[in-house]
């Protein structure tokens, strides 16, 4: 089985994320850059589908060349391949445009099956896998907690807040994963030096046939207009108790609307 997973470079959520000023977009250049937590999940499923039933595993990343070193990491953790799309054109991509190029890279290669993590945690929008599904024409298997495959079939647990439905669907098709899938491995040694000698295709929009027009923060669907840094932290209030404790902290609750 042919299976790619779709990875991403975000800003590393535990440590301070801003937008630049000159454009409004995420201060990516200047930011710690991860994976996205929630596709290491991805991955890993893709790497346990191979090791249960063949294949081979593809990561499939849209980013500015630094995203090398997200490729590299998955790489490390068992992955085969990587193709990279990149283009400065790009820069400012809304999740349409993003969703487009990413269907035009999957039409490059043959695969059965896609897997992604639900979210990204600079975006956090759960829209990608969807939106690939209705471009490619595709099964979208949604918010998996656990993915079975017999053959062609598929079968997923999705996870819901009162437990979970169970959807089966045919390849090709597309998973989005939750972070409740599995345990993530750690690259190894072997794998970090394995890593250095994989393939990784790097394709340009011209390659793909998308015309620069159509991408980057002009054709963007959507644009963050203006925005504000959270301003500091105010000094606290203390309510000390000298009998009427509870009617002071009560009237200090309603007075911000609290209760």
């Amino acid at each position: 089985m042919n299976i790619v997973v779709l990875v991403k470079q975000v800003p590393d959520s535990g440590s301070e994320r801003t937008l630049d000023s000159s454009d409004n977009t995420v201060a990516r250049a200047s930011a710690d850059n991860v994976i996205n937590e929630m596709d290491e999940y991805a991955i890993e499923e893709a790497l346990q589908v191979k090791e249960a039933h063949g294949g081979e595993v593809t990561i499939l990343t849209m980013g500015p060349d630094s995203a090398t070193d997200t490729i590299r990491k998955a790489l490390s953790m068992g992955a085969d391949k990587a193709i990279h799309v990149t283009d400065p054109a790009l820069h400012g991509s809304c999740v349409i445009a993003t969703s487009a190029v990413l269907a035009k890279a999957l039409g490059t290669i043959e695969w059965d099956l896609v897997l992604s993590g639900a979210q990204s945690t600079d975006g956090g929008l759960t829209m990608m896998p969807a939106l690939l599904a209705e471009r490619l024409g595709v099964a979208h298997l949604s918010g998996a907690r656990k993915l079975t495959v017999d053959g062609s079939k598929l079968t997923v647990e999705r996870q819901t807040d009162g437990g979970y439905w169970t959807i089966e669907g045919q390849t090709p098709a597309i998973v989005s994963t939750w972070d409740t899938m599995n345990e993530p491995r750690y690259p190894s040694f072997k794998g970090i030096m394995a890593a250095k000698n994989k393939p990784v295709t790097t394709l340009s929009l011209a390659d793909l046939g998308v015309d620069a027009s159509e991408v980057g923060l002009g054709a963007a669907t959507s644009t963050v207009l203006e925005f504000a840094n959270r301003p500091p932290k105010g000094e606290g209030e203390q309510v000390k108790d000298e009998g009427d404790g509870a009617a002071k902290l009560a009237d200090f609750l309603a007075s911000k609307k609290f209760v």
